[in-house]
């Protein structure tokens, strides 16, 4: 966890001295957007523990989650030829750019049921029904490299009004997940709390950008991240009297429209 926030520390550091104008003008913006997320299957092998008994449970969680809003906020610049960090680039690099993106939603996973095999002694010795549910948040600080391209130029936005671009890049994703789990066929639940997990994602988005004004534009944007955390719980089965561990490893895929609107500067 220490080495995580050591490497967020260094790249948020990077990517402000980035972005930070110094003695020279660039074409900045920042920007405040808002749309709604969806998740492809997060299905993951889940897997527990009764240390007690020497008891282990493994099954197969069906991992739908739940449409959510999702909220975030951009920082960036193009590399336009009056000068970055007061380095005079050449004209093509116009095309090109840098952007933080910081998102925000909540991760809530649908009540599903799922069969858990249990390995007692070795041997595989019967299937319990399990119902699962979980509530869980996503933060990512993404760190993003763009490409663009102008149409409609006119006296006011040389460039073009309307910018189709694409951008890619790493991102740090913060993330939690609250399960908890109904052992039907025994008869017993468990639940052990929130954990979190910080993981190093992908990011990739597509928009279609608008400049209504000199400054002001509106951003249409699609967007894709993926990530692979890990959470480990302990906990109590049969209300308290059996100690029990389990981990939680999905697969996220997250996809989200989102409409946005900036001033650049």
């Amino acid at each position: 966890m220490k080495k995580s926030y050591a490497l967020a520390g260094v790249m948020i550091l990077a990517a402000v001295l980035l972005v930070m104008p110094v003695g020279a003008k660039a074409e900045m913006y920042v920007e405040a957007y808002l749309g709604g997320l969806f998740a492809g299957d997060l299905g993951s092998d889940m897997t527990a523990t009764l240390p007690t008994v020497n008891q282990t449970g493994i099954g197969r969680l069906p991992g739908h989650a739940q449409p959510a809003v999702i909220g975030g906020l951009k920082l960036g610049t193009w590399f336009v030829k009056e000068g970055f960090l007061g380095y005079n680039y050449p004209d093509w690099m116009k095309y090109l750019g840098f952007y933080l993106d910081f998102s925000y939603h909540r991760l809530d996973l649908k009540n599903e049921n799922f069969n858990t095999r249990v390995y007692v002694g070795g041997v595989f010795s019967n299937n319990n029904v399990t119902d699962f549910k979980s509530e869980g948040t996503v933060a990512t600080l993404a760190f993003m490299f763009a490409a663009r391209y102008g149409f409609f130029p006119d006296s006011e936005v040389p460039f073009g009004r309307l910018q189709p671009y694409l951008a890619v890049g790493p991102a740090i994703m913060f993330s939690t997940q609250q399960p908890s789990l109904n052992f039907m066929t025994a008869g017993g639940d468990a639940s052990a709390g929130s954990r979190g997990s910080t993981d190093i994602a992908l990011a990739v988005d597509a928009g279609l950008r608008y400049m209504a004004l000199k400054n002001v534009s509106i951003d249409a944007s699609f967007k894709y991240r993926w990530a692979n955390p890990s959470y480990s719980y302990s906990g109590a089965l049969f209300n308290g009297g059996v100690p029990i561990n389990f981990k939680y490893e999905p697969t996220y895929n997250l996809f989200s429209f989102q409409l946005g609107a900036a001033y650049h500067f």
